[in-house]
């Protein structure tokens, strides 16, 4: 199939060979995927993409785990196009200001938790969770207390891969390039039972992990540490579910130190959970919030950084001048698409339907898979599920090395018309919220030959 771009008229082999002689992929063994060639990605509709050989994929994670509304609303391409006929770009520093990023502002106040109605827009979740560590730091030391410089997260976290971002998460390979962690950085166990709690009930282990939090802060002294930073479900880490027990005890651990407690919501937010947001799903009231991904449903890049009243107040009011931005940030069209996604997820009811009739049917399916001899746990809340493949199922003894049956799972799904994500030896989806029953069975079928045929390569039954 010939994908037409002008001045472009080339088969897979011309793009792929483009490909390899010019691009360079993020998380990506760049060398191995040249001597493989990449796969291209031509169209998409719905819960499918097309690749230039004209086949059609199940896109069961939703991109990144940001297509919520699905692909293919042409009413976001042409607000894109008549905001971009009418005012393509103009900045807001300089204390100035476009509709775009008002309405935007605005609209965020109304469907984010009651107390959060201000926002700093940035162009992406990890550039988010940088201006998460400034804002952070600006508040304490505009409270006086400018020794409260440290961030408490989570091993396995994932918070993005700019440098703070990076830092903040607690992937260790990713730690090893580039001299990360930045100063100030620190980080406790994840609350994964299945790993980790061995001889504990899920509701014991929910509480050791989060009194890992109160533990590091008396270690540390609590005059220096400024705030805890979670996702309320770990998603790349490989959708990690914490026990019921977990968040209550890190809300009263935040409380009782006087820290701030930042939710990341890049990929939670904007119904991946079956509600607006994780912190709905979880009873949470974040000092911060950064968010993402559903924002636009990915259709343009931005990002932003929920603030509560009482942390605005202080910011505003008595911060002065804050000094960090985007030339992008607040970017016209990217407001004006994201605006319009917004409203059609509220006005459609998008994450309303999902919760009521499609969720529960995704979740009931994958845990049919509870019995396939190759899956030791099912995890999932809302439209995010993972299979977690384990070499034993009775004594929950994991692959060693972790990742390599995940990728050979993944393999088999890439074959058989699936995206499916292995996080380590975790299978991932995340699939539009619009995604029908019908669908749900369709991801079902191809993933249980994807694990059927893993297990016959490992020689399991």
């Amino acid at each position: 199939m010939n994908m037409t771009i002008p001045g472009r008229n080339l088969d897979t082999a011309q793009w792929q060979e483009l490909d390899r002689l010019h691009h360079v992929h993020p998380f990506t063994d760049s060398k191995a995927l040249n001597r493989k060639g990449s796969r291209i990605i031509t169209r998409a509709d719905g819960v499918y993409v097309w690749d230039s050989d004209g086949r059609r994929i199940l896109d069961g994670m939703a991109g990144l785990w940001c297509v919520n509304i699905g692909y293919g609303r042409k009413e976001l391409a042409r607000v894109a196009y008549e905001q971009m006929q009418e005012l393509p770009y103009y900045n807001i520093f300089f204390q100035t200001s476009h509709p775009p990023a008002t309405d935007l502002a605005a609209l965020l106040s109304e469907v984010t938790p009651a107390h959060l109605n201000h926002v700093f827009f940035t162009n992406s979740g990890s550039e988010a969770n940088d201006t998460v560590v400034r804002l952070v730091r600006r508040y304490w030391d505009i409270k006086g207390k400018p020794a409260r410089t440290v961030i408490i997260s989570r091993e396995n976290a994932y918070h993005g891969s700019t440098m703070a971002g990076a830092s903040l998460g607690g992937m260790k390979p990713m730690h090893r390039q580039g001299g990360l962690p930045i100063p100030d950085i620190e980080h406790i166990m994840q609350p994964y039972w299945y790993a980790l709690g061995e001889g504990l009930t899920p509701e014991e282990f929910g509480l050791r992990a989060a009194r890992a939090l109160e533990e590091r802060i008396e270690h540390l002294g609590p005059e220096r540490v400024a705030a805890f930073i979670g996702e309320p479900i770990q998603g790349a880490g490989g959708v990690i579910v914490p026990p019921e027990t977990y968040w209550p005890e890190i809300v009263r651990i935040c409380r009782k130190y006087d820290i701030l407690l930042v939710v990341d919501e890049v990929i939670c937010g904007f119904g991946r959970t079956g509600k607006w947001f994780g912190s709905d799903y979880y009873g949470l009231e974040p000092d911060l919030m950064s968010i993402a991904k559903g924002l636009s449903s990915g259709y343009l890049p931005i990002g932003g950084v929920m603030l509560s009243d009482a942390v605005a107040d202080v910011l505003i009011e008595k911060g002065g001048e804050f000094q960090h931005g985007f030339t992008y940030s607040g970017h016209p069209a990217c407001c004006a698409v994201a605006a319009a996604n917004v409203r059609i997820l509220r006005d459609e009811r998008i994450i309303e339907r999902a919760e009521q009739e499609t969720v529960p049917y995704l979740q009931s399916r994958i845990r049919e898979f509870e019995t396939h001899p190759l899956v030791g746990e099912v995890r999932g809340v809302g439209m995010l599920g993972a299979l977690q493949l384990a070499k034993n199922k009775d004594t929950r003894l994991m692959f060693d090395p972790p990742g390599d049956v995940g990728s050979l799972c993944r393999d088999h799904c890439t074959a058989n018309d699936l995206i499916m994500r292995a996080v380590g030896d975790s299978m991932i989806v995340s699939p539009p919220l619009v995604i029908s029953r019908s669908e749900i069975d369709e991801l079902i079928d191809k993933a249980a030959r994807a694990l059927d045929l893993t297990a016959r390569d490992l020689g399991i039954s």
